[in-house]
């Protein structure tokens, strides 16, 4: 990737008040880092936040902000992309957010194909409210909500992804700062909706899958000549991978259009700048009468 500029448009005079050495923190950096690559001016970006750790970006990025509820920011940043389809719609959230409350949501968005990137914090626990298991979690995991250890098997999200014939499905790690930069960049550029599921240790609550868990099995995609990000039964095949773990671009496709561009009534053009009418509502009022 070429040399981003060194003063980053993005920085804002607030930080984060994460637990140190969270892996939230490189993809943090790592998001305003792609951001000043690609060259938006900070106006033209959205990021919609989801509830969790995840969220607590939502004032220290010079960009504009929402912060969701707890599971919907996937729709939110759709409704804020069909509105006006001239932003470019982020979406961070966690693993609890989207895999859990949020799970329909995220499939549904894939069906839809609408040109957003999600960002997912995927470390396994519900780390805001102290170490509950994620949807994520690895069968038999213990923590303070399953003392026992979890009965359920853990989502997959890159097999759900890829099933659900998702466009563009990629994981990145948060020690792999200079791929996961690559991979937010490439996400963004994609035509259509973009996932980029993140490992990111939770270093207070998650004592398994710590920074030297990941090293140990962790490997990229890209480092095998091979590897086609165009085959998805490829990708599919990689996605149930268990004793290791690829990270970097799994699948793309850039052939399918985009919800927003499919859009009769949007005629390519947002709808911020269509302006309004006023319509008489008495006809369909009485339909209910």
């Amino acid at each position: 990737m070429a040399d981003t500029p060194k003063k980053n448009i993005y920085d804002s005079p607030f930080k984060p008040t994460w637990c140190p050495g969270c892996g939230n923190f490189s993809i943090w950096l790592s998001l305003k880092k792609a951001l000043n690559h690609l060259g938006l001016p900070p106006h033209k970006v959205l990021i919609v936040y989801g509830i969790g750790c995840s969220g607590n970006m939502s004032n220290t990025i010079n960009a504009y902000g929402w912060h969701s509820l707890h599971g919907r920011a996937v729709p939110t940043g759709i409704g804020a992309k069909l509105a006006n389809k001239d932003l470019t719609v982020i979406i961070a959230g966690g693993d609890g957010d989207g895999y859990g409350e949020g799970l329909s949501h995220f499939i549904h968005a894939i069906r839809g194909n609408v040109n957003v990137t999600y960002l997912v914090h995927n470390n396994s626990v519900y780390g805001l409210t102290t170490g509950q298991a994620a949807p994520t979690a690895s069968k038999g995991y213990k923590a303070k909500s399953t003392p026992e250890g979890i009965i359920e098997e853990p989502i997959n999200p890159m097999a759900l992804a890829l099933a659900s014939e998702a466009t563009f499905v990629a994981r990145g790690f948060s020690g792999k700062a200079d791929q996961l930069v690559d991979l937010m960049v490439k996400g963004i550029q994609h035509p259509g909706f973009a996932l980029v599921d993140i490992f990111q240790p939770c270093v207070t609550f998650n004592k398994i899958n710590t920074f030297s868990y990941y090293y140990e099995r962790i490997y990229s995609l890209q480092d095998d000549a091979t590897y086609k990000v165009n085959d998805r039964q490829m990708a599919l095949a990689k996605a149930f991978e268990r004793d290791k773990h690829p990270i970097g671009l799994f699948y793309q496709n850039t052939k399918r259009p985009s919800y927003d561009h499919e859009l009769s009534y949007l005629g390519g053009r947002s709808l911020l700048s269509q302006g309004s009418r006023e319509r008489n509502m008495k006809s369909l009022f009485k339909e209910f009468i």
